[in-house]
Parts: C-alpha cells; sequence; structure tokens
C-alpha cells in the first residue's frame, strides 16, 4: 500500500516536472565569457539576456518562457565542438545564438547544421561562416553581425580612398579570423591596385610586438591595418609608441573592444574600426537600450557594445521566427528567418526581411559606421555619417 502511494506521488511529480519543461523553451548561448575574448563574449551574453528578460517579461514565446542554456567555449574550438554536442544532443536547443570566435564557429557549426537546428552567430565575421555548406541546399546557419568581406573593404576603402594612404602594412594575428581577414583586406587592398609593404602575424599571448611594428616602420608603411581578435591588439599601438612611430591605425571591429582601449590607453587613441552600433543615444531605442544594460550590468560603458547590440537583436530575430513558424521544430524556424513577416526594429538597425532563402546575413555594406577611440570610448569618427536619417540603416531590399 506504502510503495503504491509512493510510487502514485512520483508519477505526479514526474509529470507536473514535464509540464513545467513544456513552458519553457531551451535556447542555447554559446561563447567564450572568460579569456582574451571574454570582453566581446560576457557583453554579447548579456545583450541576449536582457533581450530574453524582456520576452519573457512580455509573455514569453507561444506562451512559453524562453531558457538560455549558457556555456563557456573559451576561444577554443574543441571546447565549442563539445558545447555544440551537448546543447544539441543533452539539452535539445531549439536553436542557438552565439559565438565570437570565427575558429570556434567554423569548427562548431557543421553540428547544428547535420541536427536541423538554426544558429543565429551574432558576433563572429568570418566570411565563410553562412557559406560553409556550398553544395548542400539548406542551411541552418544565420548572421547579425558585419562579415569580413564587408569590414575589410570598409577599411581598405577608408584607408585608400577617404584618407588617401598608399602604403598599408596589415598585422593580423595567427588565428582563423585574423588570417582569413588578412587575406580578405589583401583582396579588398588589390582593387586599389595596392599591396601591402608589409605583412606580419603575431599569436595570442603576444606581449610584445616591437618587432613586427618595426618591420612595418622599415617598410615605408603610412598606416598599419590590423585584423585580430584580442588585447594582443593594444600591444601594436604600444609597440609604436616604444619606437617613437606614430601612424594611423584602422582595423576591424574589435578595435572598439575593452581590453584594446584600457590597456593601450592614450597610444590608442586616434584608432579607427567598422561598427554596426556605436554606444551613444541617436534613436529612442538605442537610448532606451542603453539604459537597460547599465541599469541591469553596471558600468558607464559596454566592454564590447557592437557584441551586446548584435546579441540583443539576434534573440528578438529568434523570437520572431518561433512565433511566425508556431513551433519549435527546427526546419520551420529556419524557413521562418528567411522569410520574416515581422519588422523588428532593433538596436543595430531595423529587420525588415533581413534573410532570404539564399542570404543569410542581415547586415549589408551600408549599415556599419567608422567608429574612433577617443578619451577612452569609441564615437563616431565621421559625425555626418550617423546625422539626420543616417542615424539608422536598413539593409536594400533584394
Amino acid at each position: 500500500m506504502v510503495r503504491s502511494a509512493l510510487i502514485a506521488v512520483f508519477m505526479a511529480g514526474t509529470a507536473l516536472s514535464g509540464q513545467a519543461l513544456a513552458q519553457e523553451i531551451k535556447i542555447g548561448l554559446s561563447g567564450p565569457f572568460t579569456g582574451g575574448s571574454s570582453s566581446m563574449g560576457v557583453s554579447m551574453r548579456d545583450g541576449v539576456k536582457l533581450a530574453v528578460s524582456e520576452i519573457n517579461k512580455a509573455g514569453g514565446v507561444l506562451g512559453k518562457q524562453l531558457k538560455l542554456i549558457e556555456r563557456d567555449d573559451e576561444a577554443k574550438n574543441e571546447l565549442g565542438v563539445q558545447i555544440a554536442q551537448e546543447l544539441i544532443n543533452k539539452e535539445q536547443v531549439v536553436a542557438t545564438l552565439g559565438f565570437i570566435n570565427t575558429g570556434v564557429a567554423q569548427a562548431a557549426q557543421r553540428f547544428y547544421q547535420e541536427a536541423e537546428i538554426p544558429v543565429l552567430n551574432n558576433v563572429a565575421t568570418g566570411s565563410i561562416l553562412t557559406k560553409q555548406w556550398p553544395d548542400q541546399k539548406v542551411n541552418y546557419v544565420f548572421r547579425t553581425a558585419a562579415n569580413d568581406t564587408i569590414q575589410s573593404s570598409m577599411i581598405a576603402e577608408e584607408a585608400v580612398k577617404r584618407q588617401g594612404f598608399k602604403k598599408p602594412a596589415i598585422l593580423a594575428d595567427a588565428t582563423n579570423y585574423g588570417q582569413l581577414g588578412r587575406e580578405d583586406l589583401t583582396n579588398a587592398l588589390a582593387k586599389y591596385d595596392l599591396k601591402p609593404v608589409a605583412v606580419e602575424k603575431f599569436n595570442i599571448g603576444d606581449t610584445d610586438m616591437t618587432a613586427q611594428v618595426l618591420k612595418a616602420k622599415e617598410a615605408g608603411a603610412d598606416v598599419i591595418l590590423t585584423y585580430a581578435i584580442g588585447p594582443e591588439l593594444a600591444q601594436i599601438a604600444n609597440s609604436m609608441a616604444k619606437l617613437g612611430w606614430k601612424v594611423p591605425m584602422i582595423g576591424s571591429w574589435t578595435l572598439s573592444m575593452a581590453s584594446f582601449i584600457d590597456t593601450s590607453g592614450a597610444n590608442g587613441d586616434g584608432a579607427m574600426m567598422p561598427q554596426t552600433f556605436i554606444e551613444a543615444p541617436t534613436t529612442e531605442k538605442r537610448k532606451a537600450f542603453i539604459e537597460a544594460y547599465h541599469k541591469a550590468y553596471g558600468g558607464d560603458r559596454m566592454p564590447s557594445p557592437v557584441s551586446a547590440a548584435q546579441g540583443y537583436d539576434s534573440a528578438y530575430l529568434l523570437a520572431a521566427a518561433i512565433t511566425q513558424a508556431k513551433s519549435t521544430d527546427g526546419k520551420k524556424i529556419k524557413e521562418a528567418l528567411e522569410n520574416l513577416q515581422t519588422k523588428i526594429e532593433g538596436v543595430v538597425t531595423v529587420y525588415d526581411k533581413p534573410y532570404s532563402a539564399t542570404d543569410h546575413e542581415a547586415i549589408s555594406y551600408n549599415i556599419p559606421v567608422f567608429g574612433l577611440v577617443k578619451g577612452g570610448r569609441v564615437v563616431p569618427a565621421h559625425p555626418e555619417d550617423v546625422a539626420g536619417d543616417k542615424a539608422v540603416r536598413v539593409k536594400p531590399k533584394s
């Protein structure tokens, strides 16, 4: 009798547990929350969490609460692979938001592709990431960041066309991100019939760039172009100061990170980089986002504003797709993303059918603007680029 009663209680508890689980929609959240890339990872995570909190307070999605399953990939490819398999097989997420590092994304995304589960890559910018499987008819990888083809073209245009430099040197780290970016940047310079006068590589963890900077100086470089993901960027600016040599520094969006700005100090002032979002209240949406972010997480400056904004927007895009699909089935979510009927007012831009079956890039060439490091913050490099109706740049309709 007692045993039967205990079984009945256990079965009732199991049923209740199942009902509770049914009220949640699991979303993976993967990025480097510790280590050299953590300023990007933590900002992205916090942007996603802020959006999910707002969505849940408004009633959730399909009458259910979104539940984030967070995992720290430490910017390690092999750990990113393990996390992807865990999120898919053990946690059974319906989609994943994240990826900061191109190498991690490149290694891990294939598991989502095989499982037919969407990934919204919201920071990693390697151009290949949304085109890893050209021989496959369907693609489950989407992006809300400006890819390296866009960034390298912008860097070359700024350096050569807008500022008139003729002897660029490229300094890139040894990661997939750095080397793929270096290749994109070399191709972008070739469109102006230019070759870099020096191409130098460095490793993650290097604390002195004197040798690389000296080679660029001896080659007669009049501008340093960078592609790197970590605090090593600051050592380029510091090594130039050490040598008493000052030329402009223009690079990919990562020059806006706190790890560069804080470590380089005054040596980093003047560095320029493409930005999808600059932490300034240029619209009511951005003002509300900035205020909500600092209320939730403190401080007066986001460690990586671009990462936070793109993470925030990616959560709203995913929520809209699940709502439209009326399902948590991966294939239906993918199809909804490719034909979103709801216009989403994001922090970066207004998303109006940002994706299609053949285009999984939400950010087009016209959206980013150039940021400039000044006094420990990133400000618009060219204020006229964000004035008036240029404050919000929208992807052209295809």
